[in-house]
């Protein structure tokens, strides 16, 4: 594999929208939510493999969950593992990594890719990537990649791409117009039919100069901040330094940050079997399906008369469900969550009343 190729996995998020199953000590990237036998981490890692050399990899996260990273990335090298003392969204996660990355290796393309998304192309999936590095390395470019829509979904983000020249097709890059943030239904409709939008998936291909230059156009006060102490990179001074750099910087995501403020900014359109997985619905969708249209992770689930549920119990526990309809179902450890599945987006809310009367405790 090329020697200066590199991928960045973020690993920093916190899920709570997966609550109970993911919580503050072990959010979703660390679990094998899907039931496959991998944590999305670990599943997010293999897919890396595929074009990158295990030790260009580094993996980005805070430093509560570097135990945890090390536990089930066994193979990654221990100065590629980045904690961050402080959460800052993903524009000073991307900021670190890349500049420690060109420290080492000025010559550096770098893919930035989430650690809980679900990718089941996972041959297109590195064609796609190389094709991107091979873009990449081309010239000044911040590359994105982005899933044609298959529905006007309002959870994702929209990236508008100029159409001149045609649709944007196998192995195309088009200039990126607008960045749009989870738009309301109208707009998501009106988005899909113009066949002028592709969601966007959080995943990023640049040569480390690239990315490095425009945060010196557009995010100054973040890089100078990286650039007071280059010599502590690499040593064990390193620690110490970030914790300083991190009460400074503020919190911005690349996205805001950088994406849309750019003028260099590229799309390509890839069909990966992608979804981010950020809500029980989505993982719903990406579940096989029993004959009552359930989907169930847990090997000792038993139902009568229930359909299109999603349950999610451990294997060593015996369920039993019957006469039940559209219903979220999720036990771990001492948790139980039993809700409608159209309103799983109260789940934030009522993991913040737990924490306003149980305290951090079920968190």
């Amino acid at each position: 594999m090329d020697k200066n190729t590199y991928c960045v996995i973020m690993a920093g998020g916190v899920g709570s929208r997966f609550w109970p199953m993911s919580r503050q000590q072990k959010p979703k990237q660390f679990i094998d939510i899907l039931g496959t036998g991998e944590t999305l981490l670990q599943s997010t890692w293999r897919r890396a493999t595929a074009f990158c050399a295990p030790e260009n990899i580094v993996v980005v996260g805070n430093e509560m969950y570097e135990s945890l990273i090390r536990e089930q990335l066994p193979n990654a090298l221990p100065e590629n593992i980045l904690s961050e003392p402080l959460r800052r969204d993903t524009a000073p996660c991307v900021a670190y990594a890349a500049y420690k990355i060109n420290l080492k290796n000025p010559d550096a393309v770098m893919a930035v890719i989430p650690s809980d998304h679900l990718i089941s192309k996972e041959e297109e999936f590195t064609r796609v990537m190389n094709r991107a590095f091979e873009e990449a390395r081309t010239g000044n470019k911040l590359l994105t990649l982005g899933i044609k829509p298959t529905r006007p979904d309002t959870g994702y983000g929209y990236i508008q791409f100029d159409v001149n020249g045609g649709e944007l097709g196998d192995g195309k890059f088009k200039p990126v117009k607008t960045f749009t943030e989870k738009p309301n239904e109208e707009l998501a409709n009106a988005f899909v039919t113009s066949g002028e939008f592709v969601w966007n998936s959080g995943m990023f291909v640049w040569t480390a100069s690239s990315i490095l230059a425009a945060f010196e156009a557009f995010q100054p006060e973040i890089i100078s901040l990286f650039k007071e102490k280059p010599d502590a990179f690499y040593t064990p001074a390193e620690k110490e330094f970030i914790a300083k750099v991190y009460t400074q910087c503020k919190s911005i995501s690349i996205d805001y940050g950088i994406m849309e403020k750019a003028d260099n900014v590229w799309v390509m359109g890839a069909e990966l079997g992608w979804s981010d997985l950020g809500t029980w619905m989505s993982l719903y969708e990406q579940l096989p399906k029993t004959p009552g249209n359930n989907a169930i992770i847990g090997k000792n689930v038993m139902t009568f008369d229930t359909k299109t549920c999603l349950v999610n119990c451990p294997n060593e526990k015996l369920v039993v469900l019957g006469s039940l309809r559209n219903l979220i179902i999720s036990e771990y450890d001492d948790m139980l969550l039993i809700c409608k599945k159209d309103e799983e987006q109260k789940i934030k809310h009522y993991v913040n009343e737990i924490k306003l009367s149980k305290g951090e405790k079920f968190l």
